[in-house]
């Protein structure tokens, strides 16, 4: 529109599409662009460039190959797709790589952020069939008294009064999270994508305007939203998706002139997984080898090697870390020249403190131990292959 291009945009009130309209431009949304072409409302033979925006989203791979006459130029801050089987070279030809992030920042361009991580346990989290975490297991452990006590206090440490904005998976630990901070008089607010417009509207004001305030967000947010004094960043959740990752934080990192840095609160192993926000990627590379890249991530994530069932997790609220690495702990003891079976005292110690924090009588502890019988067994077999001398069948 500034440089006087002629354009319209394909709303959902536009059923069809002349030539005789004039229109060098149109500008749609992918599902009505998809839906007036498979109807035939739209005629693509005569487009000579395709401009895709967000262009590592799946959803544009079938769209592509309906302007059969086009040039195509994808644009993305992350060049890399969700999906290892639909990688971005079937649709592309080249990349054409931009400026770094940390370029960026030096530039004075983007804000410098500080990262705060913490050690989380993400074992009773289970993987949907699009690649990431489920909302079902990452609500259960987000809403769990000891992960909400976990944020009140990270909260406390590092974003005390300032603009907040924390990412969520689901519905219900958003709402758990909104719950927690107003009892403890902390200004806060929750959005999600069923939220109306008007009551959006309403919310995005409030946060505009109101000091220290804190959003607590589900599925929404992460793009197409602009807020420049949002102060830290709390990724109150885990993702497989490099995107998502980067679209996440990149919502705290606009620089405005009394705003040179803000805060990124990882709660979910993120930084682990995919490196320093602005920490530098070679693209070309992952461009032209994502199933490399994809595999090197994968390895990142070590604790998917014993998944703790989610029961345990609802057995267990107050406790963060609920499992124990035999092989880690029993290197540790041999590098430190103690005897080995200190390795399964301190198995012991672990669940007998699990009991107790998570029970108000000796009987409920006592009735607790039950619960563990099988990651018991699943310790004993561990340790004893560390030893190395108890028979194959047992090891088995």
């Amino acid at each position: 529109k500034m440089s006087g291009t002629k354009n319209k945009l394909i709303t959902s009130c536009v059923k069809t599409v002349s030539r005789k309209d004039g229109y060098q431009c149109y500008v749609a949304m992918v599902e009505t662009l998809k839906n007036r072409i498979n109807d035939g409302l739209i005629k693509t033979d005569d487009v000579g460039l395709l401009i895709v925006d967000e262009a590592h989203h799946n959803s544009f791979h079938k769209l592509i190959g309906k302007f059969k006459n086009a040039a195509v130029i994808g644009v993305t801050a992350t060049p890399f797709s969700s999906d290892i089987n639909l990688p971005m070279r079937k649709n592309y030809e080249e990349l054409v790589v931009g400026e770094q992030i940390g370029s960026l920042i030096e530039q004075g361009y983007l804000a410098k952020p500080t990262n705060w991580r913490y050690d989380i346990e993400l074992n009773t989290l289970k993987t949907g069939i699009h690649g990431d975490y489920t909302v079902s297991s990452s609500d259960e452990l987000y809403s769990s008294p000891a992960m909400l006590d976990l944020l009140v206090h990270a909260y406390q440490e590092h974003s005390m009064n300032k603009k907040t904005l924390i990412f969520n998976n689901g519905i219900f630990a958003s709402r758990k999270v909104e719950e927690t901070f107003s009892k403890l008089g902390y200004p806060i607010r929750h959005l999600d994508s069923k939220t109306s417009p008007a009551e959006r509207a309403d919310i995005l004001k409030w946060l505009k305007v109101t000091k220290g305030a804190i959003l607590t967000s589900v599925s929404i947010l992460t793009t197409g939203f602009d807020e420049p004094t949002i102060q830290t960043i709390i990724l109150n959740r885990a993702t497989t998706s490099l995107t998502l990752y980067h679209q996440m934080i990149g919502r705290g990192s606009r620089r405005l002139p009394q705003k040179k840095t803000f805060s990124i609160i990882d709660l979910g192993n993120n930084t682990d997984r995919f490196g320093e926000w602005n920490a530098s990627i070679d693209w070309q590379h992952v461009f032209e080898n994502p199933e490399a890249y994809h595999e090197g991530m994968s390895s990142k994530t070590t604790y998917q090697a014993h998944q703790l069932p989610s029961e345990m997790r609802s057995k267990f609220p107050n406790t963060i870390e609920l499992s124990f690495d035999i092989q880690a702990a029993h290197q540790a003891a041999l590098n430190a020249g103690q005897k080995a079976k200190i390795v399964m005292r301190d198995s012991i110690r672990q669940h007998a403190l699990m009991c107790a924090d998570n029970s108000t009588s000796v009987k409920e502890a006592l009735d607790l131990t039950s619960e563990l019988d099988k990651e018991i067994d699943w310790r004993i077999k561990q340790y004893g292959k560390c030893l190395g001398k108890v028979t194959k069948n047992y090891t088995e």
